[in-house]
């Protein structure tokens, strides 16, 4: 009988593992990532290279950010619109409408770059932090390296068509991800349905996020879509459904229905296909291990990041943790002294291993005390 369950396991397991194969989404280059884990849950041909388009802004946005973090610049700060920035609102593209001579707060412009995508926006913003849009690009490329974008190259502020603009979903998913994680407060810019600019010398203009995920009442909080004749299409999107994040870029959609009906379809498929296990929170207690000769017998233990799973739904049986070390733990024992190793197992594949260390000081026991315990060891086998 239990030959026949396990056959049956494995064909149960074998299937799951084709419906994954199955999957695909309409679009030249996708993928798909668990934010908590770091999990990739889905990817097509994820090193394309492609022109990011206005996607490119969310890079525009995180050196405004890192800069305002640092102390360097406030969202009060205002900026006087060059010519320059100016044309690009006359000139068809997406844009806030600023007018030349203007003078605009950084945090309106973000608003126009995130919520209404404006290219004019991009150009004020880079001449104001660097006095042109061509020294900003070459600080924009710097970050990207920095933070692990390996092939990528930013030529202007906005996205406008530009060969030697060029990035990978992949790239593009470890943009969002930093700016996410790095920057939570500003985030929520990115959720914005709509903006409207006060402008000078008009009425006001409000424009809507062109994020069509945001409408749906699914969770989406970002982050930013873009177009290119070129490239078509494309969407780097996130959704948080109840504590759970999941980011995901597609390029290459042909139209924008298809851009949103498929976007949405990638993020469904994470979310009812896999689940992400907490396995650990940074330097909370996790266990208690065993000490030898010191003024505690049991030492707290704690891991220094968090720690989660991302596995195939109803799988969670097949996921274990085992602390590995020598014991017990000779005293004295310094705080933050790394003293085991935790493993953590899926289907007995190890998908990794992390370090614990002591939550505490525990000194030694006198001589005399050592003694006794020593004996009473050597007698009875008893730490």
């Amino acid at each position: 009988m239990k030959k026949k369950i396990t056959i049956l396991a494995s064909i149960y397991f074998l299937f799951l593992v084709n419906s994954f194969a199955a999957f695909d989404i309409k679009a030249k280059t996708a993928i798909l990532k668990d934010y908590l884990s770091g999990k990739i849950l889905f990817e097509k041909e994820p090193d394309m290279s492609i022109y990011p388009a206005s996607m490119t802004k969310i890079m525009t946005s995180i050196v405004a950010f890192d800069l305002i973090k640092k102390g360097d610049l406030s969202l009060d700060d205002k900026f006087i619109i060059s010519e320059n920035a100016w044309r690009l609102s006359t000139s068809g593209y997406s844009s806030m409408f600023i007018m030349v001579g203007d003078e605009v707060s950084v945090e309106n412009l973000l608003r126009g770059i995130i919520v209404a995508s404006g290219n004019d926006a991009c150009i004020a913003l880079a001449e104001g932090i660097a006095g042109s849009e061509e020294e900003f690009s070459i600080i924009m490329t710097s970050k990207a390296k920095e933070i692990g974008m390996k092939n990528t190259n930013f030529s202007n502020s906005s996205g406008i068509n530009d060969p030697d603009n060029y990035s990978t979903v992949n790239d593009i998913l470890i943009m969002s991800d930093y700016l996410i994680r790095e920057f939570p407060e500003y985030y929520d810019y990115f959720k914005e349905l709509k903006f409207t600019w006060d402008r000078t010398g008009g009425d006001p203009i409000t424009q809507g996020n062109r994020n069509p995920l945001l409408y749906k009442n699914i969770g989406a909080d970002g982050i930013k879509t873009g177009y290119l004749a070129v490239e078509k299409y494309s969407l780097a999107s996130s959704i948080n459904r109840n504590g759970r994040r999941l980011i995901a870029v597609g390029s290459g959609f042909k139209t924008k229905k298809s851009r949103s009906k498929e976007s949405l379809k990638l993020l469904t498929y994470g979310l009812t296909n896999f689940d992400t296990v907490q396995i650990a929170k940074k330097n909370k207690n996790f266990s208690e291990l065993d000490v030898w000769l010191g003024k505690s017998d049991k030492v707290q233990v704690h891991l220094k990041d968090d720690i989660y799973k991302t596995i195939p739904k109803a799988k969670k049986r097949n996921l274990k943790s085992i602390i590995n070390y020598q014991g017990p733990i000779e005293a004295p024992i310094q705080k933050d002294q790394v003293v085991a190793k935790l493993k953590i197992f899926y289907e007995n594949e190890l998908l990794s291993e992390h370090d614990l260390y002591s939550s505490q000081i525990i000194k030694k026991v006198n001589i005399i005390s050592r003694i006794l315990r020593s004996i009473n060891y050597l007698v009875w086998g008893d730490v």
